[in-house]
């Protein structure tokens, strides 16, 4: 039944092409589709909708643990492509979701490519997530608009640093999910072993519905547990299925992993905690519903096994996404009421409601911005009007397209759950749109910090224009790149998550730009704060004919604690303690205003400042000489000086460093984190004694070069991940250093 679904699917695909009415229209037709050479990547689903089960789910793990690989496999099974390329195969092709030449040169995933594709009688919405730590804006933009996530492990590797990332940005917009452990044919690999790196790790209640037949180059296929059932995957490409009995020597076994999934299943669901309590055998209806009612509460998460690379085990994953991962009615979305100060409303996902849909990836192309669009009520209908809810613009619909990585299907209309594309749209990332009946906006996304600045310029003063393009167009689609001018240097400079990812940026001008850029050294981006309590009595006076500007403040400042900053949701915090009106009420707002133009450059190093809390508790003004700007530039004066004398420090950036070895290099390369002035927090030795894992605390400022160092203390056999940590206070002679350096950039201005 399901290959003539996945026939017919292709052959529906195949004949929904365009229909050229005239000339005119076969160019314009031809243009729209050369515009899919360099376009980004992400999806939809089709036809009446009502009648059919969806999904929309993301694909994410750590670096390399085969997630283009996983969906390349998925596509091909649902007769989306016809051939299987693989990430960096010897046909030279590349995977089909990986479409930028860059990544398919480095056989990474750099954007979210994305798919739709139909299995059974439902369709599912796929979202390939970029696994290095420089690109976690894609997968969080990813999860924001997802209803179910497929985390792939490593069977080799288990639970890694990227993984822990995924894992928490899963958990913070709860989004149920399946564990799929790829790899089980190669060497060293145990699944037994992820499961408790998953229990332990990530402190996930965990448990397999399937095991593997065979390990390394033995594995043919997975028992199902649930069904006892075996299912060996034969053929070239592992298309014909074999259902079969549970062979005798694995019996012991099955029994055994069933029991224990029947446990964790009895901790958190009532009707099979009964169950087991009786002592009754639960059926496999029960079971599945059990299953699916958990995993939807991210209380459960079932394990799938198999090998992405090998063809095993993707179908019975896939039978897993629709049995136990949500429809997009299952899964609670909430809007804020912006008339009610941003009260949280949950979205109906009705179709026959007013519309509400959030823009959260935007694609600058050659004709214009493409941009993605996730329905969450109402529906979308081709030259229907539609208002941005966040600058009240109204927009007419010109085309609804669906995305198949950077392939294009053009749609009339789209239901509330789907994931659309759309032309001629002109707003920002995660802007909400609605048919202006209501003011919900759907909340906004947590971008983290950038931690590296890069200076660039453009090789030849001609490349200007285009250079200013390109930083407008990745600005606009990546909020985690900022781009300012300083005001002193008046360079250009390129903040972002790290070397690669601010690189693929530089990369990306040459190719698609034709910008050289030239660029300086990086920086890290260091922030200030105080250690102690100072109080300020500060007099702004200035006399130059005419009214001249007087305003004066007292108060203290005093350092917040990290609970304090999380909860307030800012780094610093004004409060105005005045009373009585020898400050006029008026120019409070100018006293807050100056304190933040202080926050912005701190008075050791020039950089930003955080953790400290400003009370202004009076002052003094004059009837004619006071203003707003006097106010704001005395407030801000008696900031930065009296910073001095609170005993202020300056912070560093510290990564969370990851490095996988041979443990014959144990010694050297724990030597090179050591000089690097890491601090080592846990060493775990893998199994059989051959590899092993380092995780250390290293300040930023330390890891410049250090890929090519860790190559060659390695022979090219380690790698390291790295993620933001915190920020720490600099030992003194660095800072005496800092500030040295900064008072000298300043003396040659």
């Amino acid at each position: 039944g399901a290959s003539t679904l996945v026939s017919s699917a292709t052959q529906r695909c195949a004949t929904s092409s365009y229909r050229p009415i005239n000339n005119a229209a076969t160019k314009a037709i031809s243009a729209n589709n050369l515009l899919l050479q360099n376009s980004s990547r992400f999806f939809s689903s089709s036809e009446d909708l009502d009648a059919v089960k969806r999904r929309n789910i993301g694909i994410s793990a750590h670096i390399d643990s085969g997630k283009t690989t996983l969906t390349e496999r998925i596509l091909f099974y649902t007769g989306r492509i016809k051939s299987i390329h693989d990430v960096r195969g010897k046909d030279g092709v590349g995977a089909k979701m990986d479409s930028m030449d860059l990544e398919r040169e480095k056989g990474i995933t750099i954007q979210s490519a994305a798919t739709f594709c139909r299995w059974n009688d439902s369709h599912i919405n796929i979202i390939d997530t970029p696994g290095h730590v420089d690109f976690t804006i894609e997968v969080e933009r990813a999860l924001r608009v997802l209803d179910g996530g497929i985390l792939v492990l490593c069977g080799v590797s288990g639970v890694q640093s990227q993984s822990l990332t995924v894992d928490r940005q899963m958990k913070r917009y709860n989004v149920p999910r399946l564990a799929f452990i790829n790899k089980l044919d190669r060497q060293g690999s145990n699944p037994n072993k992820v499961i408790n790196d998953l229990r332990n790790q990530l402190k996930l209640n965990a448990s397999a519905v399937q095991i593997p037949i065979g390990l390394e180059d033995s594995h043919s296929g997975v028992v199902d547990l649930i069904r006892n059932k075996s299912y060996i995957f034969e053929g070239e490409r592992g298309e014909n299925i074999v259902e079969g009995e549970v062979p005798d020597d694995m019996k012991d076994m099955v029994e055994e992993k069933r029991m224990e999934l029947i446990e964790k299943l009895a901790d958190v669901d009532d009707e099979i905690g009964e169950l087991f309590l009786m002592e009754e055998e639960p059926t496999e209806d029960q079971l599945k519903e059990a299953i699916r009612r958990q995993t939807i509460e991210c209380k459960f998460v079932p394990v799938f096994m198999g090998s992405a690379f090998k063809n095993k085990g993707v179908q019975a994953l896939l039978d897993g996404v629709i049995d136990y991962l949500p429809e997009p009615t299952e899964k609670a979305n909430f809007a804020l009421d912006r008339s009610q100060d941003e009260k949280e409303v949950q979205v109906s996902c009705k179709k026959d409601d007013p519309l509400l849909a959030l823009a959260f990836k935007l694609e600058e192309t050659q004709f214009g911005q493409l941009t993605y669009m996730r329905i969450y009520q109402g529906m979308l209908k081709k030259g229907n009007y539609i208002h941005n809810v966040n600058d009240g613009k109204k927009i007419k619909l010109a085309r609804i397209v669906r995305m198949h990585s950077n392939d294009m299907e053009e749609i009339d209309e789209a239901h509330a759950g789907d994931v659309v594309a759309m032309f001629g749209i002109d707003c920002r990332s995660m802007d909400t749109f609605s048919d202006g009946s209501m003011n919900l906006a759907m909340s906004s996304m947590f971008v983290p910090e950038p931690v590296m600045s890069l200076a660039v310029k453009p090789a030849e003063t001609k490349m200007q224009n285009n250079f200013a393009k390109a930083l407008t167009k990745f600005t606009k689609e990546d909020p985690t790149l900022r781009v300012k001018v300083d005001s002193e240097t008046k360079e250009t400079v390129l903040s972002g998550m790290g070397e690669l990812h601010l690189e693929v940026y530089i990369e990306r001008m040459k190719r698609e730009y034709s910008v050289e850029c030239i660029s300086g050294q990086p920086n890290v981006n260091y922030k200030e704060t105080i250690a102690a309590r100072a109080e300020f009595d500060w007099l702004h006076k200035k006399q130059s004919g005419g009214s001249g500007q007087y305003a004066k403040v007292t108060g203290y400042m005093e350092p917040m604690t990290e609970e304090e900053i999380k909860e307030l949701g800012k780094p610093n915090e004004f409060k105005n303690r005045c009373i009585g009106t020898n400050i006029p009420p008026e120019y409070y707002p100018s006293c807050e205003k100056g304190m933040n133009d202080a926050m912005h450059e701190g008075s050791l190093v020039g950089c930003e400042v955080e953790g400290i809390r400003v009370v202004l508790q009076d002052g003094a003004s004059h009837a004619v000489d006071s203003s707003d700007m006097a106010f704001r530039i005395c407030m801000a004066n008696a900031i930065r000086e009296t910073m001095k004398t609170a005993q202020p420090s300056v912070l560093e950036p510290v990564m969370t460093v990851e490095v996988e070895i041979p443990s014959e290099f144990q010694g050297a390369v724990t030597a090179s984190l050591s000089k690097r002035m890491g601090m080592i927090q846990s060493s775990d030795m893998n199994e059989d004694g051959s590899g092993l894992k380092l995780e250390a605390h290293v300040p930023l400022a330390n890891m410049f070069g250090y890929s090519t160092e860790l190559r060659s203390l390695t022979q090219g056999k380690g790698e390291f991940t790295m993620e933001y940590f915190n920020h720490t206070p600099v030992p003194r002679d660095v800072q005496n250093d800092l500030m040295e350096k900064y008072k000298m950039e300043r003396l040659e201005k």
